[in-house]
């Protein structure tokens, strides 16, 4: 069950739900929240981490030291963290707690990989984008939503600065002992550094 660390779940609206792995949270995902706020009509935005993720372990940071990331970065805004790792699931947990219309926030390559991904024996992604919509950043490129899909997909536009910033991009730095602070809000910046994060090699995402 999905549960809010951070604000209550609304009765009302449309909730833009930003699910990652914030491995760290960065500039970029709060770019992403502010457009969807600003050209998507969301009400308000979310931020929420999975407990399971798919495919991958909690490398680099714990799921402890995420969680503070988030929080510290996260402005007033809602954390909230859920016990599935897929979209599909997010959404349903959070239906259960919310009276709002859902949307979900991704870049370009997370919404190629939902809806590219084989969910085995799951809902389609067809079904799935009936329970919810997807709010997707052009982000190194826009994204061609499938014809039949187009229109519960809506493409928002970030800052240029904003382009090369990611969770891969700010470990590589710490990694590589190169400029990083930029890519990261300076609460989580903090976090990072009391944590002695990302320094002893590259961790995937």
């Amino acid at each position: 069950m999905a549960r809010f660390v951070v604000g209550e779940p609304p009765r009302s609206g449309r909730l833009g739900i930003l699910p990652a792995a914030f491995n760290p949270i960065t500039k970029a995902h709060l770019a992403l929240a502010d457009a969807a706020l600003e050209q998507a009509g969301i009400d308000q935005v979310v931020f929420v981490l999975p407990e399971s993720l798919p495919h991958k372990a909690f490398d680099g940071a714990t799921f402890e030291q995420r969680l503070a990331m988030v929080e510290a970065a996260a402005g007033g805004r809602g954390v909230v963290v859920a016990s599935g790792g897929l979209v599909y699931q997010i959404v349903r947990e959070l239906s259960e707690i919310c009276g709002a219309e859902l949307a979900v926030l991704c870049g370009r390559d997370a919404a190629e990989r939902y809806v590219g991904w084989d969910y085995q024996g799951g809902p389609s992604i067809d079904r799935q984008l009936k329970e919810y919509s997807l709010i997707v950043a052009d982000r190194i490129g826009g994204y061609c939503a499938p014809p039949h899909l187009s229109q519960r997909i809506t493409s928002v536009t970030l800052p240029p600065s904003i382009a090369t910033i990611s969770s891969s991009a700010v470990r590589e730095a710490i990694s590589s002992g190169q400029s990083w602070e930029h890519m990261t809000p300076e609460p989580v910046a903090a976090v990072i550094r009391r944590s002695n994060l990302y320094r002893d090699r590259v961790f995937p995402d």
